[in-house]
């Protein structure tokens, strides 16, 4: 089920708002814009799991070898947003008691046509065969199966030691400016290239797990953690002549979040990853990744107190205030700053916010963090020093800000901003309570940007710019290129650079995401991703002049996506 032939991810069954007096009428959903389905869209790797098949008397007959296709089709492009278990997640339910009242028939229609609410139209696009859109339609009134938990024991056999730390280097053992390294995942391949910023040189490639989500840096800046959507986990020692694993996990069968303790005195101690199946999170050793302590997230939701079956955890930071990480649960929107003093006596806030928390970060203090609410259309911020929730702000339709971008308004103060997938609205908002308390948690201006579909946006405190990205754009020319603004001239708009064009590639996608800026706070650094079998580079811009700097080209660089600079990473400059 994709979308559109130019992103070959794909979208998630939503309802069909038609008067037919079906329960799917009932449970109709917003028009969603084509950015916002991508972003809810992507495959999950739990497609590849193997699952039981409950046979359901009522539902249409289906063979082993059908349901094995139709699951994998539905782990592949539905799951993200209507659940693993079809319960509804950022999406509407597809349980039987809904889609079994609909009937076969009914369901082809809705699969082959689509509708304006955001059901793409997987048969007349030629996405699905006639014989796909047929299965698929059987699929949704079978009982959801459910794939396998994920405890300890299933761990502790993924848990693999390759240099103890014993064997470690007890000193730096190359010459490289691990400040200035970025960490870039490299998608489809299961890899991150190490690039050296100073010589723009890949220093390594190393093997990970599947489409690595996020780069996290040790609290003393000689670890690396990466976690992909596999919920692999390798931690890679930088200290190394030349780095690279040297311990490995797994945590789940799908997750997103990783991170590592803070504070002081429990420095690199403790590594901490969330997972979106099971719903859990689990702390392990900061040092080898030995799995310590799992805790379910499964629960009630925030605001109607409904059992939610698989609250997935989002984002997870580390609290720059005390030896806690916050973690944000999705589906049930509560924020949970978790102690971790004594992991065999954890001590848990729980934090009500609201409902599909995904990602954000620190603002200037560091002392409270901006998590999105995609669907709630709101961003939270907490006070980790408090341990409480400050403010639930409105905000634009669908915030992605990434780690957001902090910046001193010329007439607002401090502020943290997000830009959106479903409108091209950049949000401003105030965060300053104590020197500027008219402002604080509000949404103190509104920016205007190329269009929806921005991923992330980004400064940096040496910098007078801000740029934002529209990966997610259906217009090739908005998704390809930046948008950049004056922080002391916001109200003259944005000027556009062609970064795509400067990468001087052939056929592709070029989507340009992800400004990331290097230590000095002088080059930002852009991914240019196209397709695994086309060209895609990473461009570096000069940030005081604007121009082409350098593009970064190897055969390695396959689907580059998410850079992370090390000590912005570590530092959470942003």
């Amino acid at each position: 089920m994709k979308r559109h032939s130019w992103f070959k991810q794909s979208l998630v069954l939503a309802v069909l708002p038609l008067a037919m007096g079906t329960a799917f009428a009932q449970d109709a959903k917003k028009d969603i814009s084509p950015a916002e389905a991508q972003y809810q869209a992507g495959g999950s790797p739990l497609g590849a799991v193997e699952m039981h098949q409950d046979i359901n008397p009522k539902a249409p007959p289906m063979t082993k070898a059908e349901f094995d296709k139709a699951r994998q089709i539905y782990f592949e492009r539905c799951a993200g947003c209507h659940g693993v278990l079809r319960k509804g997640a950022t999406g509407k339910p597809l349980t039987p008691d809904k889609t079994l009242a609909s009937g076969t028939d009914y369901l082809k229609v809705f699969i082959n046509y689509g509708s304006p609410a955001g059901m793409p139209n997987w048969g007349t696009s030629g996405e699905l065969s006639e014989a796909e859109v047929d299965l698929m339609a059987r699929y949704v009134q079978q009982t959801p199966p459910q794939p396998p938990e994920f405890g300890m024991p299933e761990m502790k056999q993924t848990w693999k030691v390759i240099v103890p730390p014993e064997k470690r280097p007890t000193k730096k053992m190359n010459t490289y400016n691990l400040d200035n390294i970025f960490s870039t995942t490299l998608r489809d391949t299961g890899e991150v290239a190490l690039i050296d910023g100073d010589s723009k040189q890949i220093i390594n490639i190393v093997k990970t797990g599947y489409a690595v989500h996020i780069s996290r840096t040790s609290a003393s800046g000689r670890y690396l953690y990466v976690i992909g959507r596999d919920a692999k986990i390798n931690l890679i020692d930088l200290w190394m002549e030349t780095p690279d694993n040297v311990a490995e996990i797994r945590v789940g069968l799908e997750a997103r979040s990783v991170e590592t303790s803070k504070a002081r005195g429990f420095e690199d101690k403790y590594a901490i990853a969330g997972a979106y199946w099971p719903p859990q999170y689990t702390i392990m050793d900061g040092y080898t990744l030995e799995p310590l302590k799992i805790v379910g997230t499964r629960g009630m939701t925030v605001d109607t107190q409904e059992y939610h079956p698989e609250p997935r955890v989002a984002s997870i930071v580390a609290s720059h205030f005390k030896p806690e990480f916050v973690v944000n649960v999705k589906e049930t929107g509560k924020i949970l700053m978790v102690d971790y003093t004594n992991i065999n006596a954890l001590k848990t806030t729980e934090i009500g916010a609201a409902r599909f928390l995904h990602d954000g970060g620190w603002d200037l203090s560091k002392r409270y963090f901006m998590v999105a609410a995609n669907q709630s259309n709101k961003v939270a911020a907490v006070d980790a020093k408090d341990g409480k929730l400050a403010a639930l702000i409105d905000v634009g339709p669908i915030p992605h800000p990434g780690r957001g971008a902090n910046f001193i308004h010329p007439k607002y103060g401090p502020v943290w901003s997000t830009g959106h997938l479903g409108d091209e609205s950049i949000s401003l908002i105030g965060t300053d309570p104590q020197k500027h308390p008219k402002e604080a948690w509000k949404v103190v201006q509104t920016l205007k940007g190329q269009g929806g579909g921005s991923l992330f946006l980004k400064t940096h405190p040496k910098s007078k710019n801000l740029w934002v990205d529209t990966a997610l754009n259906p217009d090739p020319k908005v998704s390809q290129s930046i948008a950049v603004f004056d922080i002391n001239n916001l109200e003259k708009g944005f000027a556009v650079l062609p970064i795509a064009e400067w990468a001087g590639l052939g056929e592709g996608a070029k989507r340009v995401l992800q400004p990331e800026y290097n230590l000095a706070g002088d080059e930002v650094w852009f991914s240019i991703w196209s397709a695994k079998n086309q060209e895609s580079a990473i461009v570096v811009v000069d940030d005081k002049t604007r121009k082409l700097k350098a593009v970064i080209k190897d055969k390695r660089l396959i689907t580059p996506t998410g850079k992370f600079n090390l000590h912005n990473t570590q530092h959470d400059v942003y």
